[in-house]
């Protein structure tokens, strides 16, 4: 199997292996548009400009989901690191997961919920790939080396998903115990970290806002 992207790897966190479905797939859609930016400020194709994106470089990366990204961001008027993590992030998780199925890593079943509604269910083909990434975020937050030597696709890794608060990866207690570190390794990840922490707030306070008007009648 060729080197995961870090989408790919944030996708494979995001999946409830047992279930065979993700857990949440709009949490994923933004945690992935965030891990794709991330991938190409990593890979030196994207750096901040007075707050926002602008590509840099030459050439495709190689992956069909970053180059995309890439393309996009080229002809895009310069566009702040929040707007690129929002827009069309669930096209963006289903070219993933498309290339993920093409690639055998996993098994991609679509169908439809109550006979009306799409559903993507992924079956994760070596389950044992998802336990390497969690051990790698295990050990990029609780291990004994300085976050500044932490390998910086790992650091990336783990700051985006505790970015979205992906709790059976770092659950809230040890997100509070470790956010000193937390924070450490996402200034090495680049603007796009910040940014979807902040979407992802927004979001979890609009959805809080919606269930307390319907409680409240």
């Amino acid at each position: 199997m060729t080197e995961l992207s870090l989408p790919a790897k944030a996708y494979l966190l995001s999946c409830n292996v047992g279930k065979d479905k993700l857990r949440d797939r709009h949490r994923t859609a933004l945690l992935i548009r965030g891990a794709a930016l991330t991938d190409l400020v990593l890979r030196g194709r994207v750096a901040d400009a007075d707050g926002r994106v602008a590509a840099s470089g030459a050439g495709p990366t190689g992956d069909l989901v970053l180059d995309e990204m890439l393309a996009e961001i080229a002809g895009e008027s310069p566009r702040k690191w929040k707007w690129w993590v929002r827009k069309d992030a669930r096209g963006t998780l289903e070219a993933l997961e498309s290339q993920l199925d093409t690639a055998g890593v996993i098994e991609l079943k679509t169908g439809r919920t109550l006979g009306l509604f799409p559903s993507r269910r992924p079956i994760v083909r070596d389950p044992a790939v998802v336990d390497r990434l969690r051990a790698l975020v295990d050990q990029a937050l609780r291990g004994p080396s300085p976050a500044s030597d932490v390998d910086a696709s790992d650091a990336a890794l783990t700051s985006l998903v505790a970015a979205v608060e992906l709790r059976d990866v770092v659950p809230g207690k040890v997100r509070r115990q470790y956010k000193d570190r937390i924070e450490e390794l996402s200034e090495r990840g680049g603007d796009a970290v910040p940014a979807l922490r902040k979407l992802f707030r927004e979001l979890r306070a609009v959805r809080a806002s919606a269930v307390s008007s319907g409680n409240g009648g």
